[in-house]
């Protein structure tokens, strides 16, 4: 299973949950986050792939940011289309992979999450909010039950310490891996390496 701690920023917090041994770690470009990177942080990831967050973002903007961060992930949080992802994929200035989040508050929102099949690598389904980026809280996971697509996703949405069992139990067999943020900070982008720590234990624990 694929875990992801998405909105980091400081340079030793970053070296700590890169040394965790996940598998991504999400860098904010969206201005009105409180987790919005505005500079080059000291240290990047080594260990983790580096995913950059985006909310409507330019085309333009999206290849500063995988030039001057070296992504390997671009994660779309805005009312980006299918067209818009083929095209991204198309004209990105270096191969990078593409995770479309989808705002689940029903399972008609799952259903037609499968019009991305084709134009990204992943999918991520999270709670449905007026709010971009997240709203920290689950949504109703036996809605996954009526997703019919072919294309992996990611579990996010308000997954916190104590969920590891309830992860566990979920048998999806599309579901590629997890998305990690709020329930696990300190304050807004700085995370609480302890606690990834113990649930990444509990997570591995059969």
């Amino acid at each position: 299973m694929l875990i992801k701690v998405c909105g980091m920023r400081d340079p030793v917090n970053l070296r700590d949950v890169d040394g965790l041994g996940v598998d991504m770690i999400g860098f904010v470009f969206y201005k009105r986050s409180p987790r919005f990177v505005s500079a080059r942080p000291s240290y990047l990831p080594v260990n983790a792939k580096r995913v950059g967050v985006f909310v409507n973002a330019s085309y333009y903007y999206i290849n500063n940011c995988i030039s001057r961060y070296g992504l390997d992930f671009v994660q779309l949080h805005g009312d980006e289309t299918p067209d818009y992802c083929r095209e991204l994929r198309r004209f990105a200035v270096s191969p990078v992979r593409i995770i479309k989040a989808i705002g689940i508050s029903c399972s008609s929102d799952v259903e037609k999450a499968s019009d991305y099949a084709g134009n990204v690598d992943y999918l991520l389904f999270e709670s449905r909010c007026t709010s971009r980026g997240g709203s920290g809280h689950k949504f109703d996971w036996s809605v996954l039950d009526g997703y019919a697509g072919n294309c992996p996703f990611i579990l996010s949405g308000g997954l916190g310490p104590d969920d590891a069992a309830s992860i566990k139990s979920l048998s999806r067999p599309l579901m590629a891996g997890i998305d990690l943020n709020s329930r696990f900070e300190l304050s807004p982008a700085l995370k609480d390496v302890q606690a990834l720590k113990h649930f990444l234990e509990d997570l591995n624990n059969e």
